[in-house]
């Protein structure tokens, strides 16, 4: 049996196993496929936000046969219902007694990874059946409560662009998501390459080289990871300036609507300790927290129309406060 310390001292050989499984089927990305195994590692999980075509599904797909998870696909629709994603109770009968009782048929919500495909086409109300799902890792359905498997990871994805039948994610949904995660368009040599591997012959496989309980170890061992109460201060520091006040720059005040809640300094305590883990060091550095900033907090900090009309993100907001501390 595999000790902790060799566990983690074995991550970032096993980073870059994952990476070059993944890169087997995904060109590019690399800053998307980190991001990706930062939330996988820490146990949260990922809002990817980028047009369609950008490999999104299959990068998703790839990262859950490299770690031997079970992974579901739920196309999201305005007519899609709740019970479409956790399941419901259905009338059954014994074809021995004639008896009737009702049984909980799971949803496609019982799985490892979920990719939630386009998320904002479907209503506030079937929108709400994940989020307790994402925050409890169980879903309840006629006053019975049904446990997850464990691990459980929603990877949902959202199209920026076109906007009509769409139901924007509110506030609470979006803060259960440890990343939003900008997915851009590939450099001309990478789309070249993606083009020459799609009409290509054959495309090699992807070998599993985790399963479910050696990730599960990982996660306990990441969460022993000591963080420094100055790296703390730090981080507190930069969440609490986005939400305005004397000390926060100008920008903040002018064009912020609201800022980020305690769990943006939470997650950014839990990335920058897997981030110092997954590069093979014991305590995690500023430079660590700078790095995923962007995806935890871009959206928890949220711009008004001035902001929108000189376009101005929340992504320039968030420079502006690193550059002040």
């Amino acid at each position: 049996m595999t000790s902790k310390v060799e566990l983690f001292e074995s991550l970032p050989k096993i980073t870059a196993s994952v990476r070059r499984e993944i890169q087997k089927k995904v060109v590019g990305q690399d800053a998307v496929i980190e991001q990706m195994l930062l939330a996988l590692f820490s146990g949260g999980h990922c809002l990817f936000v980028g047009v369609p075509g950008l490999a999104k599904t299959l990068m998703v797909n790839s990262l859950a046969e490299s770690m031997g998870l079970e992974f579901k696909r739920i196309q999201f629709t305005p007519d899609l219902m709740p019970s479409d994603i956790v399941g419901a109770e259905i009338l059954e009968e014994d074809k021995e007694t004639g008896r009737r009782s009702l049984k909980f048929a799971k949803g496609p919500v019982f799985t490892n990874m979920l990719l939630a495909d386009e998320i904002n086409r479907t209503p506030p109300k079937t929108q709400a059946a994940l989020l307790e799902a994402m925050q409890e890792k169980q879903v309840t359905t006629l006053g019975t409560t049904h446990t997850l498997p464990k691990p459980f990871l929603v990877f949902a994805t959202q199209n920026p662009v076109e906007q009509e039948g769409t139901y924007p994610l509110p506030e609470a949904a979006l803060d259960r998501f440890m990343f939003s995660v900008l997915v851009e368009y590939p450099s001309q040599a990478e789309e070249i390459a993606i083009i020459k591997r799609v009409i290509g012959t054959s495309m090699e496989a992807i070998t599993s080289v985790l399963d479910t309980e050696t990730l599960q170890n990982i996660q306990e061992v990441i969460k022993e990871v000591p963080l420094s109460d100055t790296l703390l201060q730090k981080i507190t520091t930069l969440v609490a300036l986005t939400r305005g006040g004397e000390k926060a720059p100008k920008s903040v005040q002018q064009y912020v609507r609201y800022g980020a809640g305690t769990r943006a300094s939470i997650y950014l305590s839990i990335a920058a300790r897997t981030k110092a883990a997954l590069r093979g060091a014991e305590t995690p550095t500023w430079e660590d927290v700078l790095a995923i900033a962007k995806p935890v907090l871009r959206h928890r900090v949220m711009v008004n129309f001035q902001a929108e009309a000189q376009g101005i993100t929340s992504d320039d907001i968030i420079d502006e406060l690193v550059k002040q501390l």
